[in-house]
């Protein structure tokens, strides 16, 4: 296949979305480092949005591809860790506020399970997302969006020992932890499949 046949047959709108989706990382750490906390905040926030949209239009007009299979999960991973280490470490104009372990946590997760993918995808294998990975991604980045208002839901809330964007973000690593297991052994059960139906 050539590059023109292979961008004619990836050329769509869910496709376009999830290259937005990609577009829009750099735009947010330049936004971020240059401490426009709320104009950040609004990128990454689109950005979401482009995720929920492309899942909904490829699935509703059948526009699933084979990129898009691949490239829309990292698109999701690379912006939601990218917005998880810049609240980690934070700036003088943005305050650092989630733990660098639950980001540790979700980025070794999250390696673990794109390498699978792309070990399946080279079967013609796909697994498909548990609903608790969908929900895991939803509470990452509710978490995300509440932690640039950590101080004024610590005033608000000061009877918590931490902050409730903190005990989101965990809250969502362990619903994230609890999907890789269900992940791993439908993984495993394809791939048993798999090998059963090769030739001997």
């Amino acid at each position: 296949m050539t590059a023109r046949e292979y961008i004619k047959k990836n050329a769509n709108v869910p496709n376009a979305l999830t290259l937005l989706r990609l577009l829009l990382v750099p735009v947010y750490v330049v936004l971020f480092v240059k401490g426009r906390k709320y104009a950040a905040l609004l990128t990454f926030m689109v950005a979401s949005f482009t995720d929920l949209l492309d899942g909904y239009i490829a699935r509703k007009y059948n526009l699933i591809t084979d990129f898009g299979k691949l490239m829309d999960p990292l698109a999701d991973k690379v912006m939601v860790l990218t917005a998880m280490f810049s609240m980690v470490f934070g700036n003088r104009h943005i305050p650092g506020v989630i733990p660098l372990a639950a980001v540790l946590v979700l980025f070794a997760k999250e390696a673990y399970l794109m390498y699978g993918s792309y070990r399946l995808l080279k079967r013609g294998l796909v697994v498909h997302s548990q609903m608790s990975g969908k929900v895991a991604h939803c509470a990452f980045i509710l978490g995300l969006v509440l932690s640039y208002f950590h101080d004024q839901l610590a005033e608000a809330l000061p009877w918590l020992p931490v902050g409730i964007d903190v005990i989101i973000i965990w809250l969502a690593v362990a619903i994230a932890l609890y999907a890789m297991v269900f992940y791993t052994r439908d993984s495993l059960q394809k791939l048993k499949e798999y090998e059963a139906a090769q030739p001997r």
